[in-house]
C-alpha cells in the first residue's frame, strides 16, 4: 500500500482515541482519468484538519466543507466527482475524470489500532465494511486481490502488495530499501558477510545471514516481487541471480558495470547453462540513466527503472543506464577533439 494510506490510518486513530469525531474517505472506483488510485484514503476531523489525498486538492477541500457536522453523517456513503465536464473542471479533475468515494463515519478506534499493528508486523490485511451498519470485519490474509465494492459491502487489502529483496548490506542497500518502503514495497535483505550486517537495524529492514541462493528459495518470489543484488561480490550476486531467473519475479537486476554485467552474463550462460531467453530477464547494469554518482542518487535511478517495470511503462533503450553513458562519453570525446 501507499505509505501516505499508513500516515492516514495513523493520523484516524489518534483522533479516534482522543474521542474526536472523523471520517475515512476512500477511493472505490474512477473512471478516466484519476489523480489518485483505487484505495487511495484521506481522514478528515470536521472543522479541524486533513491527512491523506483522493484529488490533486479541490476534492478534499469540497469534503472539508461538506461534512461539517460528522455526527449527522450515515455510517457510510457514496460520493461521486466529476460527472460532468462543469463538474470535473471544477474539482480539478482531469479530462473525463470521474471519481467515486466511500465515506465512513466515526470508525472504531480499537480496529484501526488492530489494522495498524497487522500492518506493522508486515501483513496483509482484507478489510470488509458493511455499507448499511458500517460494521468492519479484519481478516489476515496471503494474498492479494483488487478493491471489489457492492450495495451490500466494501472489500479492500490494505497491506503489502510489492516485495523486495535486496542481496548486500551496504549503504546503497539502505538507501534503497528506504525508497522501497515509502513506496509501498516490504523489503528483505541478505547478506552473510558479518562485517558487512554489523551495523544494519533489522528493526527497520528484516536480515537475512544465509547464502542469496539460499535467501531467494527463503523468499519465494512471485509476480509482485523484485530481486536486486548490491554486494559488487559475484559469488554472492550470481548464486542470487541464477536462483531468481528461474522464479516468477517481475523484476531481478544486479548493480555492476557494463563490463562487469557483461562478463557475467557470459559466465552465467557458459558455466551454468542458463538460456540466452532466460538472461534477457536480468537487468544490469541497472537504474535509469540519470547521471547518478552517490548511493542516493543511484538508489534513484535502480527504484525508478523498477517502479516503471511494476507499472508496466515500456522503458526506451536511451533510458537506461549502459545507453545513458555510451552518449554521454560519445559527448565528451567530441568535446576533447
Amino acid at each position: 500500500m501507499d505509505a501516505v494510506d499508513i500516515t492516514v490510518l495513523r493520523a484516524l486513530h489518534a483522533w479516534r482515541k482522543a474521542g474526536h469525531a472523523a471520517l475515512l474517505i476512500t477511493v472505490v472506483k474512477t473512471w478516466g482519468s484519476s489523480p489518485r488510485p483505487v484505495g487511495a484514503m484521506l481522514a478528515l476531523r470536521a472543522g479541524a484538519e486533513m491527512v491523506g489525498s483522493v484529488s490533486g486538492g479541490c476534492i478534499e477541500d469540497d469534503l472539508f466543507d461538506r461534512f461539517t457536522d460528522i455526527e449527522a453523517t450515515p455510517p457510510t456513503t457514496l460520493v461521486r466527482y466529476g460527472v460532468s465536464a462543469e463538474e470535473a473542471h471544477r474539482f480539478g479533475l482531469p479530462c473525463g475524470g470521474t471519481v467515486e468515494l466511500l465515506v465512513e463515519r466515526n470508525p472504531c478506534a480499537e480496529q484501526l489500532e488492530e489494522l495498524l499493528n497487522y500492518l506493522n508486523a508486515g501483513a496483509l490485511v482484507r478489510r470488509t465494511v458493511e455499507c448499511k451498519s458500517g460494521n468492519v470485519q479484519l481478516t489476515v490474509v496471503n494474498k492479494h486481490a483488487p478493491l471489489f465494492l457492492d450495495n451490500q459491502q466494501l472489500v479492500m487489502y490494505i497491506g503489502p502488495q510489492w516485495r523486495m529483496l535486496l542481496i548486500g548490506a551496504g549503504v546503497l542497500a539502505k538507501y534503497l530499501a528506504s525508497i522501497a518502503q515509502s513506496t509501498g514495497f516490504t523489503v528483505t535483505v541478505c547478506d552473510p558477510r558479518p562485517e558487512h550486517t554489523y551495523s544494519w537495524n533489522e528493526c527497520e529492514v528484516p536480515l537475512l545471514r544465509c547464502m542469496p541462493d539460499d535467501a531467494v528459495i527463503h523468499f519465494r518470489p512471485d509476480p509482485s516481487s523484485c530481486v536486486v543484488t548490491l554486494s559488487h561480490d559475484p559469488k554472492l550476486d550470481d548464486l542470487a541471480v541464477i536462483a531468481s531467473l528461474q522464479s516468477p519475479a517481475f523484476y531481478v537486476g544486479a548493480i555492476g558495470s557494463r563490463q562487469n554485467n557483461e562478463a557475467r552474463r557470459t559466465r552465467l550462460m557458459e558455466h551454468f547453462e542458463i538460456e540466452k531467453e532466460t538472461m534477457q530477464r536480468l537487468h544490469g547494469p541497472i537504474g535509469l540513466f540519470i547521471d547518478s554518482k552517490t548511493p542516493a542518487e543511484i538508489a534513484v535511478s535502480i527504484m525508478a527503472e523498477i517502479i516503471a517495470i511494476k507499472n508496466g511503462v515500456a522503458l526506451e533503450p536511451v533510458m537506461q543506464v549502459s545507453a545513458g553513458k555510451s552518449r554521454k562519453e560519445r559527448l565528451e570525446r567530441t568535446w576533447v577533439s
